[in-house]
């Protein structure tokens, strides 16, 4: 009897915090979503952060996605990174992620390369580098989610104690809008009409202009694999600036988007998956 090949399935360990409550987002909707059709061509479990350098030697790839700020757990993730690297596991995105996976140096540097981005310094003797406004908003260069932002006008700049602190002049926006990438190839746009209101995200079609805006850093980040998003602002004067770049964990508003985008996507993220996997050999 002439015997049938049967090639093996993949296995991912797929890494969210379904239980942690983000403001006007349902992490656990989304990635319940993810593992279900990613489960059509790999064998998927799902852990909590706290439990993924544990469990993830078992697994041909880690996909770390809705998992939540990591400064809520900062020394498991590091630990995380470093048993990673030690042994070799692919982690997707890659670790080698130049935005925020990094912290936000990556603002400072784009500032300094003269990209189009919210102009960002972290030292008092460089507060004149930014354009006068009324309030400036200064975060934590380990923040997230908007942990940790403060608006704060000129005059209180000086005393600040700089160091682990970003500086930006508060923008007046018309509204902010998000792309997204999978590798190199954009998926879809969501916008926030309201500038209050940064996640009641609506359908958005970029212009040509748009899309080359985004896809200048999704090309700075120099990451093969993974899945980006591309924060900016629409300027009263027409402009785009970066506010972030999201390459960690970024949330991906899937529930907004057509069943057709939604369908879209998913073969876009297995696809990769199944190229990071063949072209990526455990160290």
């Amino acid at each position: 009897m002439e015997e049938t090949a049967v090639t093996a399935r993949r296995s991912i360990l797929f890494v969210s915090d379904l239980a942690y409550p983000a403001r006007g987002r349902r992490y656990c909707d989304e990635d319940i979503f993810l593992t279900s059709r990613l489960r059509d061509t790999f064998d998927v479990a799902l852990c909590h952060p706290l439990d993924a350098a544990a469990l993830m030697g078992a697994f041909d790839a880690v996909v770390v996605r809705n998992s939540g700020p990591v400064l809520h757990y900062q020394d498991a993730y590091d630990a995380f990174r470093a048993r990673a690297r030690a042994q070799g596991t692919r982690v997707y995105n890659p670790l080698s992620g130049r935005g925020d996976m990094a912290g936000k140096q990556y603002l400072l540097d784009l500032t300094a390369e003269g990209h189009p981005v919210i102009p960002t310094v972290d030292r008092l003797r460089d507060l004149d580098r930014l354009p006068e406004t009324d309030l400036y908003a200064v975060k934590p260069k380990a923040g997230a989610d908007s942990i940790g932002l403060s608006f704060v006008p000129r005059a209180e700049l000086d005393g600040l104690t700089y160091g682990d602190l970003l500086v930006q002049p508060r923008v007046d926006f018309r509204y902010e809008v998000s792309f997204y990438f999978v590798d190199d190839s954009f998926q879809y746009a969501l916008h926030a009409p309201d500038p209050e209101r940064r996640w009641v995200l609506e359908p958005y079609e970029p212009t040509g202009a748009d899309l080359a805006f985004a896809r200048r850093f999704v090309d700075w980040n120099t990451l093969d694999h993974g899945i980006q998003r591309v924060d900016a602002c629409r300027t009263r004067d027409g402009e785009l600036l970066l506010v972030e770049l999201e390459d960690l964990n970024p949330y991906l508003s899937l529930d907004l988007v057509t069943d057709e985008v939604r369908d879209t996507f998913v073969a876009a993220v297995a696809a990769s998956l199944h190229r990071f996997l063949d072209s990526a050999p455990r160290a």
